[in-house]
């Protein structure tokens, strides 16, 4: 059996680890994201201006923040009360429940894209169903939020679950005992700690519907100025060979992308900052 000494590690030490760290952030995100910055500088500053604020790709935007913030918090809410029950309670098939939430993760986009547009197409199973209603939800954007749903759950889920695995319920029980109502014992006792978490799965869902094409191009109908997402306004532009312009408008999503991911970093900061406040107090 090989035994190690104290002052010995498995890995490399500190410098070649951070050198691999930042070679590899390098050449996998950093590099990629300065040719696309530069790709777009191609443009001069009017021409720039003039591709980002053209009416149809605002309405792209539009309409891509729009249907991500609305699924996001769709997925914030649901997300927190499967999570709840997968954690909380024992049910026959719960193995394949929580085995299902990872589905998104495994299926390609295409795919999950062709399902949900067959399932809520005017003659799919619950679109025909809806048809008499009034209620169309292929190609339009309802359709949109629904498959960025189906793809953004397992980010708010896989989130909290942790979080509600290693809470002690030592505290529910104690304020139940002393009277508590349930409602207040959540909001009061359990919502607190599980704030960061919850704002980690919404952010995530939420940059993950900005920027998602193989799930939603096939059930959104793709209808400028109606139901164009704007990852598939790159796409259209890409095929055109207007590389500067499709570049311009990724740089405007990455740095949404970004703004979103640093306000909920602050977000998180300062709800960690309150909780420990209130704890300690």
């Amino acid at each position: 059996m090989i035994r190690f000494r104290k002052n010995e590690r498995v890995l490399p030490g500190l410098p070649i680890t951070l050198g691999f760290t930042i070679l590899y952030l390098s050449l996998i995100v950093l590099i990629p994201l300065v040719a696309l910055a530069i790709k777009s500088a191609d443009l001069s500053a009017a021409q720039w201006w003039s591709t980002v604020s053209d009416p149809r790709v605002v309405a792209s935007y539009r309409l891509s923040l729009t249907t991500a913030f609305i699924a996001a918090i769709v997925n914030l809410l649901f997300g927190l009360l499967l999570a709840w029950v997968l954690v909380r309670y024992d049910f026959p098939g719960k193995r394949i429940v929580d085995g299902l939430i990872d589905l998104p993760f495994a299926l390609p986009t295409a795919v999950a894209g062709i399902a949900l547009t067959t399932i809520y197409a005017p003659k799919g199973w619950v679109g025909s169903l809806l048809e008499p209603l009034g209620i169309k939800v292929a190609y339009t954007p309802i359709g949109i939020t629904i498959a960025l749903i189906f793809i953004g759950i397992p980010f708010v889920v896989r989130t909290v679950q942790p979080v509600l695995q290693d809470m002690e319920s030592d505290m529910e029980e104690a304020a139940v005992m002393l009277g508590s109502y349930r409602a207040r014992t959540f909001f009061r006792i359990i919502l607190p700690d599980l704030i960061p978490p919850l704002l980690t799965g919404f952010a995530l869902a939420f940059a993950r519907g900005i920027g998602e094409y193989g799930s939603v191009v096939f059930i959104s109908g793709n209808m400028p100025m109606k139901t164009e997402i704007a990852p598939l306004l790159i796409i259209t532009k890409l095929e055109q060979y207007e590389y500067a312009q499709a570049a311009a408008v990724a740089v405007v999503l990455l740095l949404i992308s970004f703004a979103l991911l640093l306000m909920i970093n602050i977000l998180q900061r300062w709800s960690n900052r309150r909780l420990r406040t209130v704890k300690g107090g």
